[in-house]
């Protein structure tokens, strides 16, 4: 599959990034600053030939490099774009004629705010073929099975970026794609008794459970592959 991945240069994109090229897929690697997409941090070969950063400045585009980071690739299997979600357009022209968009967007605390509302608003202008969302278990509609005490406690830490992650997953579901509900994310590898439950199956628990990045981006791939909660909202749990 040809797969684009957005903000792949944060924690679960490089993960996402990463697992997508070890089952074989092409990659679309999307960053604000794609320099950051360093797929040498956790150890795994990559084969270079299917992974395309995008990472060009819609700005300038006479100032494309395509050899700037030293990769030694086929330049037709290469392109490097710069994209912001800030920037629509640029997000437009990264995901043209994309199939199946994989974003790994967190909330940002330095940059401008609303960043994940701006970023579902442009995934979803460029009418990608599917979206597959990362969102926060605990908020919006995983509030009710997340329980009271989790709920007060994303209030409480997470009071300014709740209606961001709410705003940006309901635009989401609207459009027929997947939100993925994780709870608070940790480093690691992929749980080999990991699952993926709908809302109506998620276990009560006092505290919402840790889970690895590896096997968030895990799931995420899984349902990129095949299809089982499009249009809802999906918890991956490590065990």
């Amino acid at each position: 599959m040809e797969l684009t991945i957005l903000a792949a240069s944060g924690g679960t994109g490089l993960e996402l990034t990463r697992q997508a090229l070890a089952r074989g897929h092409t990659v679309t690697a999307i960053a604000r600053r794609p320099e950051r997409i360093d797929l040498g941090a956790a150890g795994d070969p990559v084969d270079a030939g299917r992974l395309r950063p995008v990472a060009a400045d819609v700005q300038r585009p006479e100032g494309i490099d395509l050899g700037a980071t030293g990769d030694t690739v086929d330049a037709g299997r290469l392109r490097r774009v710069a994209a912001d979600v800030h920037d629509p357009e640029s997000i437009a022209q990264a995901l043209r004629g994309a199939g199946v968009v994989l974003s790994g967007l967190g909330a940002s605390t330095s940059g401008p705010p609303g960043t994940l509302t701006a970023g579902a608003r442009a995934v979803l202008a460029a009418r990608p073929g599917r979206v597959l969302w990362l969102g926060a278990f605990g908020t919006g509609a995983s509030g009710t099975a997340a329980g009271p005490v989790t709920r007060t406690l994303l209030k409480l830490f997470l009071r300014k970026e709740i209606p961001d992650k709410v705003g940006a997953d309901t635009a989401i579901l609207a459009a027929g794609g997947t939100v993925f509900h994780a709870g608070p994310l940790s480093a690691g590898p992929v749980s080999g008794t990991r699952r993926t439950l709908g809302l109506g199956d998620v276990p009560k628990r006092l505290f919402p459970a840790r889970v690895s990045r590896a096997t968030v981006a895990a799931a995420m791939l899984d349902e990129a592959e095949s299809p089982r909660f499009t249009g809802a909202t999906a918890v991956p749990l490590e065990r």
